[in-house]
Formats: C-alpha cells, sequence, structure tokens
C-alpha cells in the first residue's frame, strides 16, 4: 500500500472516531440525569453513613453547572465508546501485522477488556468506603463542601488507576511469552513484587486510605501469582517442545 493510501485509511478512521464520539456525546447528553446518579452514588452513600451535616455537595460559580453537564457527558462519552473508537486504531494497525502477531493481539483484547471493566468495577464498589474515610476525618463543627468539579476528577483518578492496575498481569503474561520474563525469575522475585504491588497501591490511589489500598493490593497480588503460574506452565510447555529452548548463549547444552 503507498503512503498516500496510508494516510487516506487514518484519516478515514479518524473520521470515523469522531462521528462515534459525537453521536456518544448526543446519547450522553440525553441520559445525563441517570449518569449524574451513576457517578454521585458512591458520595451519597457516604454521606448517609457519616453523621449528618458532615459533608455536603456544591458547585460554584456561575458556568459551573454547564461545566459540570459536559465534563459528565464527555467523561461518559470516552468511557462507553471506548470498544468502538479502540478498534478503530486496531483496524488500521492490524493490515501492518504478521499472523501470529493478530493472534496474540486478539487473545490480549479478549483478556485485557473484561479485567479493566473488573478493576473499574472494583474501584467504584469500594469507593464509598473511601470516601467515607477520608471525609470522616472532617473535625466536629466543620462542614466538608465537596465541590462537584473536583469529585469528578477523584472519581475518574480511582476508577482509571483499578482499572490499569488490573492490567499489570497480562503484560507480565505477554513480556513471558516474548521470551523476556520466566516463571521461575518471577518466583525467585515473588516477595518482592508483592512489596512493590502495595507501595504501588498506595501511591496510586487517590483515596490514599487503607481499605481502598488493600482493595487494590490484594487482587493484584492475587492476578500476579496467577500470571507466575501461567508462565511457569508456559515454561514447561516451551521446554518439552525444545529443550534447549531455556538456555542462555554461555551456556553448555548437554551435548
Amino acid at each position: 500500500m503507498a503512503l498516500s493510501d496510508h494516510f487516506r485509511e487514518f484519516r478515514a478512521r479518524i473520521v470515523k472516531i469522531a462521528l462515534i464520539w459525537l453521536v456518544g456525546f448526543a446519547v450522553s447528553l440525553v441520559f445525563h440525569d441517570q449518569l449524574l446518579d451513576l457517578v454521585f452514588g458512591p458520595y451519597e452513600q457516604a454521606q448517609k453513613v457519616l453523621p449528618e451535616g458532615t459533608t455536603e455537595p456544591i458547585i460554584q460559580g456561575a458556568g459551573a453547572p454547564l461545566m459540570v453537564y459536559l465534563k459528565l457527558s464527555a467523561l461518559a462519552t470516552s468511557v462507553l465508546t471506548a470498544p468502538l473508537w479502540l478498534y478503530q486504531f486496531w483496524a488500521f494497525v492490524l493490515p501492518g501485522l504478521h499472523r501470529r502477531e493478530k493472534k496474540w493481539t486478539a487473545i490480549f483484547v479478549v483478556i485485557a477488556g473484561p479485567l479493566f471493566l473488573l478493576g473499574v468495577l472494583l474501584g467504584y464498589l469500594t469507593l464509598p468506603k473511601g470516601l467515607e474515610v477520608l471525609i470522616g476525618f472532617t473535625p466536629d463543627n466543620f462542614t466538608n463542601l465537596v465541590d462537584f468539579n473536583e469529585y469528578l476528577s477523584f472519581f475518574s483518578r480511582t476508577l482509571l488507576v483499578f482499572g490499569i492496575a488490573f492490567e499489570i498481569p497480562v503484560f507480565v503474561v505477554l513480556l513471558n511469552l516474548a521470551g523476556v520474563v520466566k516463571g521461575e525469575s518471577l518466583g525467585k522475585h515473588r516477595a518482592w513484587m508483592v512489596i512493590g504491588v502495595f507501595v504501588f497501591a498506595a501511591l496510586a490511589t487517590p483515596s490514599t486510605d487503607p481499605f481502598t489500598m488493600t482493595a487494590l493490593a490484594v487482587p493484584m497480588v492475587l492476578l500476579f501469582l496467577l500470571s507466575e503460574g501461567i508462565a511457569r506452565f508456559n515454561d514447561r510447555r516451551r521446554a518439552a517442545r525444545d529443550p534447549y529452548a531455556g538456555l542462555s548463549p554461555d551456556e553448555a547444552s548437554a551435548i
């Protein structure tokens, strides 16, 4: 394919992504009230548990309500239409991949997508408790006024961190399939990996409370152990197929 054809293909994909996003944005505007209830649900759950008067939601500024309306719709559009516009990028790259690369890419999409959604769901379920812990530090006789714009950013970061964190084991398995990381090496450094997971969870979670950190770290550790098991199984399968596959360049073979 000529370079000009590549540019035309790329332009066509960008136009399709723009149309997908505009249609999704229009739909999000129609269902704005339902989206607001969904996003604001964790805060309302935390507010019910806290003593009355501890916290109140606010919107500051004359133009702030309109910005909240648009930002919430844009966020929902980007998330809900993600499979469609990500497919457009993948379809643009797909013709340049080899058959084996296409196979591993398809496997990655099938596994990584549900894992990301699982992480987002876990983040959403743990968010009320995290908000309860954080707002609970408000001193007596004070009211914690939560600006919705700040809350929306906090909400987005929390769910994004949980979603991305659940992708880490997938990359570990891909590195093993590529021959970069071996299951035995993962086992030797397992203790440090677990410590690293908890440190990552403590630094990455926007709420910084122990409950949310643990809720993120424990599934990550379990997924890491699962990825180690998959890596070991793949190493054994590779060794059975080629007994000398695991030898380093400086190591002598049996013959």
